[in-house]
């Protein structure tokens, strides 16, 4: 194509291409927070914190915009495949960057199926998928039938995303206008029709749970997770072909999208609610049973019609979400074998341009994933912890690279970026503590998982690059995900009946411990000199953009 300057060809392959512009990657962001978090995310919110849950998505969405700015200007200055996975490793080196890098992999592999699983969710609607799903300890989880449909369906989106990124990017805006108009024309219809002020003091009252339950319903109602997906502007910025405008943009942008759609949805599914589907406690009443709750609750106020396009709508939406992620997962291994931390074969690209071991691994990793995770809330947590993890990898990055590099062209400046970083590290972390213990202990587990795959790549030589791992840089690490499991178990949000960090004292020492690990992370990063050697040698060659904008 006239104007466009492809990358130096990988291993095996024609490398990536700049075919994306700012309307297509920013629907790449909103269609990846347009997703399956708005099925579930209201009904589950409402129950964990009452009417009170419209406060929790205010929180949510200020922490992730916080998040979002500084990813902006890190996507800005260094436009590459995978950045958000690479950020640190350029900041800290091979041991930070390994870290960081698998925590993105982790969530990215991870979303395909649980957009898949809301598919087949809210599928038991049609006679013919009801054999697909059961009930177990109060959730609905998937029946033998119900994997190998699962499997399929993964087959599905997987094929999809072996198209060029021009075509995934052109597909993936049209399903996007669908998606955004549909919980737009959700909000304005029941808001419309079927508005009860009177809900807001029903049950237990505005606020049954308390700050606690505020806080908690943020991350482990789906919250965090529905807002996940700025990033993939990022992920996605060494195919852009202007990334110094429009990576801004679409991270911002997208944020703030999702954020009025969130908050109008739990708005109307909260007065929108019949008086039957409301007991004496929102944690108990009749609408936590819903297994497809804003359908449901169109065919319960007389609005049939509106109810079928949901159901349509529960399949594009969540197809859309785990269309991206498909992707992005592949461009994060792509970057993680460019820096050395997987396989060289993970570079290798067909003749389009696309990943494709990267592709296939997300395919079987997503297959596998169904059998200890069956139903969609059992994979909600983890998805949102190692998110959370990846992303407070951006702002200790950030820190250095302002401190390391002041006079680097930064394309986007963030204002106030000297505190609004530091905050954006302990916002993670709250993130994390409100994530609470019984998901934290998991996420622990699958990072011991991920430095077994990355110490195996190390150890078998399957890659000629071997990425200093740069311990000095890395001495605070493993302080903060040891110190912060601690800081978790001794807190309100741990297992202890009687905790030693009660609320407001753990949130204390969140952010005292944040601030030590973040200044700390930033004394002890790479030295100046080593770390444009990197940039130069990597990243630079990556970051070209197209001639014709």
């Amino acid at each position: 194509m006239a104007g466009q300057v492809p990358l130096a060809p990988s291993s095996g392959g024609v490398g990536l291409r700049r075919d994306i512009r700012l309307v297509g990657l920013t629907w790449m962001s909103v269609g990846s927070i347009i997703g399956s978090g708005w099925l579930f995310g209201s009904q589950l919110a409402l129950k964990a914190a009452g009417p009170a849950a419209l406060i929790s998505w205010g929180i949510g969405a200020v922490a992730i915009i916080i998040l979002a700015l500084v990813h902006a200007e890190l996507g800005a200055m260094y436009p590459v495949a995978g950045g958000t996975a690479r950020f640190p490793h350029y900041a800290f080196g091979g041991a930070v960057g390994a870290s960081f890098g698998w925590f993105s992999w982790l969530q990215a592999l991870t979303v395909a199926p649980i957009e898949v699983l809301a598919m087949i969710s809210y599928g038991q609607h049609y006679a013919f998928a009801k054999g697909f799903m059961t009930r177990r300890a109060g959730q609905s989880v998937l029946t033998p039938s119900g994997i190998v449909v699962a499997v399929v369906l993964m087959a599905i989106v997987t094929s999809i995303n072996f198209l060029s990124i021009r075509k995934l990017a052109n597909t993936n805006s049209a399903a996007t206008w669908w998606k955004v108009g549909t919980p737009l024309l959700t909000i304005m219809v029941i808001g419309i029709v079927n508005f009860h002020a009177a809900n807001f003091t029903a049950a237990d009252g505005l606020n049954p749970y308390g700050v606690r339950g505020m806080l908690g319903a943020v991350s482990t109602s789906g919250i965090v997770f529905a807002f996940l997906g700025f990033e993939q502007a990022d992920q996605l910025a060494g195919e852009s072909r202007n990334p110094k405008r429009d990576i801004p943009l679409a991270v911002i942008g997208s944020i703030v999208i999702g954020a009025i759609i969130y908050i109008g949805l739990q708005l109307v599914f909260l007065g929108g609610l019949p008086a039957s589907q409301i007991g004496t406690h929102w944690s108990t009443s009749a609408y936590t049973a819903m297994t497809g709750p804003f359908a449901q609750l169109a065919s319960l106020v007389g609005l049939g019609w509106l109810a079928a396009i949901l159901y349509i709508d529960a399949v594009i939406s969540p197809g859309g979400t785990a269309l991206v992620y498909g992707a992005s997962s592949s461009r994060i291994s792509y970057g993680l074998a460019r820096n050395g931390y997987l396989p060289r074969w993970y570079q290798s690209t067909d003749r389009r341009g696309v990943p494709w071991l990267g592709l296939i691994t997300a395919f079987v990793i997503g297959c596998v994933c169904f059998l200890p995770f069956p139903s969609w809330r059992s994979l909600v947590g983890l998805i949102t912890g190692a998110s959370v993890l990846m992303y407070a990898g951006a702002p200790l990055s950030f820190a250095v690279f302002r401190k390391r590099l002041p006079d680097a062209e930064r394309p986007y400046r963030l204002r106030g970026g000297a505190v609004i970083s530091p905050i954006a590290f302990i916002v993670a972390n709250f993130l994390i503590l409100w994530s609470g213990w019984d998901t934290d202990w998991k996420l622990g587990i699958a990072i011991l998982i991920g430095y077994v795959i990355l110490a195996g790549n190390r150890v078998l030589r399957l890659n000629p690059i071997a990425p200093e791992l740069n311990w000095r840089a890395a001495q605070w690490l493993p302080v903060y995900l040891i110190g912060l499991g601690v800081i978790v178990y001794l807190s309100d949000f741990g297992p202890l009946k009687h905790p030693i960090l009660p609320l407001w004292r753990d949130l204390a020492a969140v952010a005292a411990f944040s601030l030590i690990i973040y200044y700390w992370a930033r004394a002890v990063a790479l030295p100046t000199e080593r770390m444009k050697t990197m940039l130069d040698t990597i990243v630079r060659p990556e970051s070209r953009t197209s001639s014709k904008p």
